[in-house]
């Protein structure tokens, strides 16, 4: 009788227990939030207490097994935040060929007539850079008009001569042979404006 009048009692306790969490504000998150798999709770055996001996020896209640609290083991949701280990992508990989090598070419200036004779520049080009000039056309019909030509010759063809280094036909004229110095500046001006 005394066993079941203990029973009733817990019976009792645990239901008033439920009804004031249930109805209590904030109680059913919490409620709703312990894990399915629990195990229900058994109460101790209404029996006497064991005596003589230690109070931690008395044994554990059966079917009940301590469960972790939810929040500790719960495995954490994936972060978007990207992780150390995560690289941004690579550039993508340039050809290892050279360019390709400007195209060379030859433009021919027109020729230029003056009192000693005619004039022709031809230019050579390696994209858009003059690297060779060459006078196809001096005057040489007197000693003092080939001296002369040859003088403007030396001074502005060559890939090493005036016009290579200025990269135009804006050159000095040279002393004493002007007149086949501007008749080569003008043939030569005019191939430049036909390779451009």
């Amino acid at each position: 009788m005394r066993r079941a009048l203990l029973a009733i009692t817990g019976l009792a306790a645990s239901t008033t227990v439920m009804v004031v969490l249930k109805g209590s504000p904030g109680a059913t998150g919490v409620a709703q939030d312990l894990p399915a798999e629990r195990p229900p709770v058994v109460p101790a055996p209404a029996g006497p207490a064991p005596t003589g001996g230690d109070a931690s020896a008395a044994p554990a209640p059966t079917g009940s097994t301590a469960s972790p609290r939810p929040g500790r083991t719960a495995t954490r949701a994936p972060s978007s935040r990207p992780s150390a280990t995560t690289r941004a992508p690579s550039a993508p990989r340039t050809s290892s060929k050279p360019p390709p090598a400007p195209t060379t070419r030859t433009v021919t200036g027109p020729v230029v007539e003056n009192e000693y004779g005619n004039v022709q520049v031809q230019i050579t080009l390696s994209g858009n850079r003059i690297v060779n000039v060459v006078a196809l056309e001096l005057p040489e019909e007197t000693a003092q008009s080939d001296q002369r030509s040859e003088q403007v010759d030396g001074r502005y063809s060559g890939s090493s001569g005036l016009v290579v280094q200025q990269q135009s036909a804006d050159v000095d004229t040279v002393s004493g042979a002007t007149a086949t110095s501007n008749s080569y500046k003008q043939s030569l001006q005019a191939a430049i404006d036909r390779a451009n």
